[in-house]
């Protein structure tokens, strides 16, 4: 489980570090896509900390510079090898709390394939705002990754 894991953090991270080399390289990133960008760098935090039940750093749809960006996802992919390296037990059940105060309980590995599906949904959106303001997106396909 922690080498599937491991790679798909891999491919996560692969897919977030072109965007971020993309976008730092334009002159005019869309709005958008920076809303979106920085939502999933906060939602990969958040979870990372609910899983380390601790308090996390950033708000949900908090925006962040795109000079920052690579920091955060750094960080992010860190604290996710720390999770994987010392999980025991990918069924182990995560108790925390959603952003309006919700309680529930997930198990690890649903939160970690979370990560990363949501990382790559949000990807999709960006791509499809790119194309919106004339500019050709990075092929995000996890098949073009492993090639």
């Amino acid at each position: 489980m922690k080498v599937f894991f491991n790679q798909l953090l891999d491919y996560n991270f692969y897919c977030n570090k072109q965007l971020i080399e993309f976008c730092s390289e334009m002159n005019d990133v869309p709005e958008k896509a920076i809303e979106l960008f920085s939502h999933i760098l906060n939602a990969h935090h958040i979870w990372n900390s609910r899983i380390l039940n601790k308090a996390p750093d950033y708000k949900v749809f908090e925006i962040h510079q795109v000079k920052d960006w690579g920091d955060i996802h750094y960080e992010n992919q860190r604290s996710s090898f720390e999770i994987t390296t010392n999980a025991e037990d990918f069924e182990k059940r995560i108790d925390y709390e959603n952003s309006e105060g919700r309680l529930f309980i997930s198990n690890l590995q649903d939160i970690l394939f979370h990560i990363i599906n949501h990382s790559s949904h949000h990807r999709g959106q960006i791509s499809m705002n790119f194309r919106q303001h004339a500019i050709e997106p990075i092929p995000f396909d996890y098949i073009n990754y492993k090639r």
